[in-house]
């Protein structure tokens, strides 16, 4: 049987390290996908239907002062009172009086 000297371990330490380091630096296979995110800007923008609609300032052409004050007004009162609320009738919920599995 051989011994290992110290050599030997220090030799294939350098190896090891250099060729960990070689394999570190390696194109990944992500490196040359197309660019991230790119399907989301698409969607947003397919989304957006007007995207300088904030930088004009003229009206809407099928609407008039008196529906559009209206409209605003509607939106403010819908802040003043909460919701009526909502009878929700569960039916079948909570018991069962069904057999099965006998």
């Amino acid at each position: 049987m051989t011994a290992i000297t110290i050599g030997k371990v220090q030799n294939l330490c350098a190896c090891l390290l250099v060729s960990l380091t070689a394999a570190g630096c390696a194109n990944t296979p992500y490196a040359d996908a197309p660019q991230a995110g790119q399907s989301v800007r698409q969607a947003w923008a397919a989304q957006t239907l007007n995207a300088d609609a904030g930088q004009k300032k003229w009206p809407l052409a099928d609407s008039d002062g008196v529906a559009m004050k209206s409209a605003v007004d509607h939106y403010q009162g819908s802040f003043e009172k909460p919701p009526a609320p909502v009878n929700v009738m569960n039916i079948g919920i909570g018991g069962s009086t069904g057999t099965a599995g006998r």
